[in-house]
């Protein structure tokens, strides 16, 4: 039914689709949240820091 070259071509798509999956699992679970958290925390102090350096120079 089928030759050992295609059990082996098919073993390594199935490995590669199984890593590709719990890849963009992980990034989308943790990876990308973290990073627009982080994004928007140093944003936020960002302003906080211009409105303090406002109030100063007033």
């Amino acid at each position: 039914m089928f030759d050992f070259d295609q059990y082996l071509g098919f073993l390594a798509f199935l490995g590669i689709l199984t890593l590709g999956f719990w890849l963009m699992i992980f990034l989308i679970s943790f990876v990308i949240p973290y990073w627009i958290g982080g994004a928007i925390i140093e944003r936020l102090q960002e302003i906080r820091e211009e409105k303090k350096a406002k109030r100063l120079n007033s």
